[in-house]
């Protein structure tokens, strides 16, 4: 099994059933494994991770109104990020709190009409790469930002935990119409 780049796959998701049970069964079909025999746990930040034989690879799950997206990599930190398109009238306030002045700067900049999808690019960017790095939003937002460079989004700035800029890769994309995501990566 060799994964480059990382693989992903959107999944229906009802509320009420647990996302981990939809990944699960996605991964083992993945790594040739059932879904019992896949050695995934926990960690002390609820992340989940995959340990030997399989510790060479990395997952994340996201979910969002019905959809859930699962990630598999090899030989790298991954993190995935889905949200759902809606309208998001306090998206400012809530970039004021957790953005960098730089990202809000853009935002603002924002056509009105094109604010709620710019916010939403910004916050699964923001999302990914601290899932990857193991401590997702608790990781504080504002240590890291986000610029836009020929129309995609790419990190420019981040806390030395995260290792330099340069080492991460995003790639932004629509998984399913009314949906936007982010997939975040490091080589290990």
């Amino acid at each position: 099994m060799f994964l480059s780049p990382p693989r992903w796959a959107w999944h229906p998701h009802r509320p009420g059933v647990a996302a981990e049970t939809v990944a699960r069964a996605w991964l083992a079909a993945q790594l040739d494994c059932t879904p019992e025999q896949l050695p995934l746990v926990r960690d002390a930040f609820g992340r989940p991770r995959l340990h030997a034989p399989l510790a060479g690879c990395d997952t994340s799950w996201s979910h969002s109104g019905e959809g859930l997206l699962v990630a598999l990599g090899r030989d790298m930190d991954i993190g995935i990020d889905l949200e759902r398109l809606r309208p998001r009238p306090r998206a400012l306030a809530v970039a004021e709190r957790y953005f960098t002045a730089g990202e809000l700067a853009w935002l603002q900049a924002q056509a009105a009409a094109l604010r709620d999808e710019a916010f939403l690019r910004l916050w699964c960017a923001k999302e990914a790469v601290p899932k990857a790095h193991g401590r997702g939003l608790a990781f504080g937002l504002d240590r890291l930002a986000f610029a836009q460079r020929d129309g995609t989004l790419a990190l420019v700035e981040c806390d030395l935990a995260l290792g330099a800029p340069a080492d991460w890769h995003l790639r932004e994309f629509v998984p399913q119409p009314g949906y936007r995501a982010a997939l975040a990566w490091r080589r290990r």
